[in-house]
């Protein structure tokens, strides 16, 4: 019986839950009188059809078509898989590849002519939608309404007109939270830095704008972009909209922002919207420019200083990004007087956790655990022991699927060959014809099935335990050289996943415990060493200048420092 798998979704711009069971159902229903069997369902829900990127319903069945885990894929319509065409043409011909077909019920089977047409359609579509928003959010806008959001200080007015229908864009001011604003602008113009202020208002319990705690950017925010508090001109009374716009990065799928130019922008007066008085602002924007010069100097000298190694944006430390406080799991982050700080604690005073390390000291914390604990002959072993384990058992699958396809390319190779006795002995019909194609399209895949399944299985020198320990001493003295520090440390950092640091109960106390993974070790021990012109190890032969891959799976290695 033929396997299909369902795709159903709904956009932001389509708030209906009902609206992925409505979809399914009616698949469900053609899928039933074809005869078809539905073995997986796969949806997105509120994520809009501008592109597949992001989307994790869409992303698991192009994984799951490449392992064959169904034969169709149905949808409701072809705009429901995705409205942008590169995207549309990518997918479709990726579900050819495995041989599976896209089948919709308002077009069918999808074809290179739907690709090329609908996927132009659905593109004018999207580009048509986003000029009528933002014409129609333009005209609210000019009538003192809100485009879009809500600031922080006001309510949203929820209210209908004569006619029935709901008023969208009025906005009320909140009075407990003007109060905060009002505070928050006497604060800053009276010199106390920003995240000092949010620490204040974190102690007291009074919850940030969307109910989350406050933080030093939310204060200040960025002057050109119009973000932060003490940039938003909505609090004196003008509502300023189209300050920026949002465009995909057809790489990530994300929108990022642009400035559009200042004769772009729409303003409104709107004073029954104002919170702050002309003086308090304006000793606020005192404030921030006296903020902006005095700062001038260090980031003149920041960017005479950059050099290419600057622009590789190198970490600043070698365990930037991979300390977390054992209090929060937040972030553990190089402050003043190269000493690691919890960020939580001093940014937004939402953690306990006041104890600090000094650089120097972690490191070598890390470095010794490292040489000491993870590179002991007997976690080698383990690592090992583990790695055969699990190469063993990938090998067994892979000889599993290379039989099953093997008997599939048997079959559809003798049914090639049946029909082409057929075709030489005059019996050429287009169902034959097509069965033909079917078939040799069929072959293909399973032939490159069996490319993949032809790699040899690892193979593990004896010695590769003692390798282990001699690769990471050889790691460590590179560390202490500078031509070699910069490729040594970034050896280092695929080791460890992160190292979480826990104020003990003593003065001072800080536990350490790192976080690695036995895969990525050993993927690192598989690379083959580079040697000098006379053919003896040199400091990168060590094991320095390494690619690490990800890992195979094991499960973390843990230890304290």
């Amino acid at each position: 019986m033929t396997r299909v798998a369902l795709y159903a979704r709904y956009s932001s711009d389509q708030q209906s839950a009902t609206s992925i069971e409505d979809q399914l159902r009616i698949c469900r229903e053609q899928a039933a009188r074809e005869g078809w069997s539905v073995t997986a369902v796969y949806k997105d829900a509120a994520i809009s059809g501008a592109s597949v990127v992001l989307r994790p319903g869409i992303q698991a069945l192009l994984q799951d078509a490449q392992t064959r885990q169904f034969d169709v894929v149905m949808a409701e319509a072809l705009d429901r898989i995705s409205r942008d065409q590169a995207d549309i043409a990518t997918l479709f011909k990726h579900m050819q590849f495995a041989g599976i077909p896209i089948v919709t019920l308002a077009e069918g089977e999808i074809s290179e002519l739907h690709v090329g047409l609908k996927g132009t359609m659905n593109a004018l579509f999207l580009k048509d939608l986003a000029k009528k928003t933002h014409r129609g959010l333009r005209g609210r806008v000019e009538q003192g309404k809100s485009g879009g959001g809500i600031s922080y200080g006001y309510n949203v007015v929820r209210r209908l007109n004569s006619e029935g229908e709901p008023v969208r864009g009025e906005r009320t001011i909140n009075a407990d939270q003007a109060e905060v604003v009002r505070r928050i602008f006497r604060e800053f113009a009276c010199g106390i830095p920003p995240r000092r202020i949010a620490q204040r208002l974190n102690a007291e319990g009074i919850p940030g704008p969307g109910g989350r705690p406050w933080g030093g950017t939310t204060v200040r925010g960025h002057t050109k972009r119009g973000s932060g508090l003490v940039n938003n001109e909505l609090y004196i009374g003008r509502l300023v909209w189209n300050r920026q716009r949002f465009i995909k990065d057809p790489s990530t799928g994300r929108r990022v922002a642009r400035l559009n130019p200042e004769s772009d922008w729409i303003v409104a007066e709107v004073p029954e919207l104002r919170i702050i008085d002309d003086a308090t602002w304006q000793a606020a924007k005192a404030r921030q420019a006296q903020i902006t010069t005095q700062y001038a100097g260090v980031i003149a000298g920041i960017h005479a200083a950059r050099n290419p190694l600057n622009r590789t944006h190198r970490p600043k430390s070698l365990l930037s990004g991979l300390l977390r406080c054992g209090c929060c799991d937040g972030p553990y982050t190089l402050r003043g007087q190269g000493r690691f700080a919890c960020s939580n604690h001093l940014d937004t005073n939402t953690c306990s956790n006041s104890r600090t390390i000094t650089r120097a000291k972690i490191e070598q914390r890390v470095l010794d655990g490292l040489r000491d604990k993870l590179m002991a002959p007997e976690a080698a072993a383990e690592a090992v022991r583990a790695f055969v384990a699990k190469t063993n058992r990938l090998n067994h699958e892979r000889q599993a699927t290379r039989a099953s396809s093997q008997i599939e390319l048997t079959k559809a190779e003798r049914a090639i060959s049946g029909i082409l006795d057929a075709i030489e002995d005059g019996r050429r019909t287009p169902a034959l014809m097509a069965r033909l194609y079917e078939l040799e399209d069929r072959v293909a895949v399973l032939r490159a099935q069996q490319a993949d399944t032809d790699a040899s299985p690892v193979a593990l020198h004896p010695s590769i335990a003692e390798t282990y320990r001699k690769k990471v001493a050889r790691l460590a003295e590179a560390l202490n050289q500078p031509a070699e520090r910069e490729e040594a440390a970034t050896a280092l950092r695929g080791l460890i996943e992160k190292v979480v640091l826990t104020p003990g109960a003593q003065r001072g106390e800080m536990h350490a415990t790192l976080h690695g993974e036995f895969g990525v070790i050993l993927d690192w021990l598989n690379e083959k060493p580079k040697t000098t012109n006379d053919n003896t190890p040199g400091a990168y032969a060590a094991g320095v200048s390494l690619s690490l891959g990800a890992g195979v799976g094991f499960e973390p290695t843990t230890f304290r420092l």
